[in-house]
């Protein structure tokens, strides 16, 4: 289940951005136990290696990233951490 949504997560990114690398890293686990844990919300760390996101600036990528992903944000995604390599 986890391994589809996360390769759902990759196509809609690569509908709208060239990258040329993403991994998707799930520190789910580490807020086990949280006040607002939900075990059907994820904490995703992005790390995507994009010439082209790195050629505007860093603000305007992760809000393109967020803008992409702003469905999921509200209902599987909790936090998101964005690494643009």
């Amino acid at each position: 289940k986890m391994e589809n949504y996360f390769s759902y997560i990759e196509k809609k990114l690569e509908e709208k951005i060239n990258f040329e690398k993403l991994e998707i890293i799930d520190n789910s686990h580490k807020h086990k136990g949280h006040k607002f844990f939900s075990e059907d919300k994820y904490h995703l760390h992005l790390k995507i290696e994009s010439l082209y996101l790195k050629s505007i600036s860093r603000l305007s990528a992760q809000k393109l990233i967020m803008s992409i992903l702003k469905d999921d944000l509200k209902t599987k995604i909790h936090a998101l951490e964005i690494s643009i390599e």
